[in-house]
């Protein structure tokens, strides 16, 4: 890993592709390895970025959240192909009888979007919603990315299994006993903290098109599941405390590059750190192997992913996660990016307040993972 190398790249993101503020934390077995954060909190230039800054990831959260509901399930003796019904009553209605926890995980429930029209902020009514809702296609037989139900289907899963709130179990479980600056749900004593979001200027991404398209047809699957359930229509309505306190575990998460990077050097070293075993491995090896992939009915590309993670895609243009096939992690909208590499004890993640315009991570994000690994893999098979 060179140094130089990553912090040229780092640099670049600054001088030629639009970084307002931005941090990068990379840890190699165990300990952080490369640290390098720069730039402004907001547009006005009043308060420097520094490591410590944190700033909503989007869903960059989910990762986080399905390591939660894997050690609920776990310490609750249920399996991955066990119907979420034997957990979840309510939910066997509409059809959705059968559908697994594994299902629910890897984004081929069927359940992308409501029929029912409930805000973010109902939490009982967006339950209530997904237990009316009838699969949108067969359960099993293919995927689509579950951009803000996942959440809502992950928190009660945790709820009902652990007995709280799923944000709850993260602190509990994985962000006190790591001492990660990560929140799913942040308190209002850290308001102060928080940088700005803004939204990415419009472009043409490569590979992108169909995506864009289908985001513009109000009644596409793309754009029903991206606004469903409803609320927070624009970029601004993240920057707002009542966003952050929600704790949604879709997209709600809010937090520092060196937390996220900490949380995955745990899981890249097969759940332990620091002598503490936080996952057993059975259940990393979950998260290593993918459950669906191909062709994505709301991303509209080729995507993967295995229990609650995303992997890089057979037939994808981008790889996200560097060149190990055992990678995994998640991104965020505008950029953010986290993942574990368990070949190389590798983790990395890097998020940023002046979002890209694309669905996946853009050359910022990008560039930086190439610069860790040392060459260019993007566009390898």
């Amino acid at each position: 890993m060179e140094l130089a190398r990553i912090a040229e790249a780092f640099a670049e993101n600054f001088q030629s592709r639009g970084e307002l503020g931005a941090s990068l934390s990379v840890w190699a077995d165990g300990a952080e390895a490369v640290s390098l954060a720069a730039g402004f909190g907001e547009k006005a230039r009043r308060r420097p970025w520094t490591a410590a800054t944190p700033v909503p990831f989007w869903s960059a959260t989910k990762g986080l959240a399905a390591a939660c509901a894997l050690k609920a399930l776990d310490a609750a003796d249920l399996e991955l192909d066990e119907a979420v019904a034997a957990l979840w009553p309510g939910f066997a209605t509409a059809g959705k009888a059968g559908i697994t926890f594994a299902q629910v995980l890897s984004h081929s429930a069927g359940l992308p979007a409501l029929d029912r029209e409930v805000s973010m902020f109902d939490r009982e009514g967006v339950v209530a919603a997904l237990e009316a809702q009838a699969p949108l296609w067969e359960p099993g037989t293919a995927h689509g990315y579950h951009p803000r139900t996942f959440g809502f289907l992950l928190d009660e899963i945790v709820r009902r299994a652990a007995g709280v709130a799923l944000g709850e179990y993260f602190r509990r479980e994985f962000a006190a006993p790591l001492d990660l600056e990560l929140w799913i749900g942040l308190p209002e004593s850290e308001d102060g903290r928080v940088a700005t979001l803004y939204p990415g200027k419009m472009s043409d991404p490569e590979g992108e098109a169909a995506f864009y398209r289908a985001f513009g047809d109000p009644g596409s699957l793309t754009r029903r599941a991206f606004g469903s359930p409803s609320g927070l229509a624009a970029i601004s309505g993240m920057n707002a405390p009542e966003a952050w306190r929600a704790g949604w575990p879709a997209m709600g998460g809010v937090g520092t590059a060196r937390g996220l990077a900490k949380f995955y050097a745990m899981l890249a070293a097969g759940g332990e750190l620091g002598g503490q075993r936080f996952l057993p491995e059975r259940l990393v090896a979950r998260m290593r192997g993918p459950i669906a992939a191909g062709d994505d009915r709301v991303f509209l590309l080729p995507t993967a992913f295995s229990a609650g993670f995303m992997k890089d895609a057979p037939g994808s243009a981008k790889r996200l996660f560097g060149p190990s096939p055992s990678a995994f992690g998640h991104p965020g909208a505008g950029g953010s990016l986290a993942f574990a590499d368990p070949e190389r004890g590798l983790a990395f993640a890097y998020v940023m307040n002046q979002m890209n315009y694309g669905v996946l991570p853009g050359r910022r994000a990008l560039g930086l993972v190439e610069a860790v690994y040392g060459g260019d893999f993007s566009n390898t098979p």
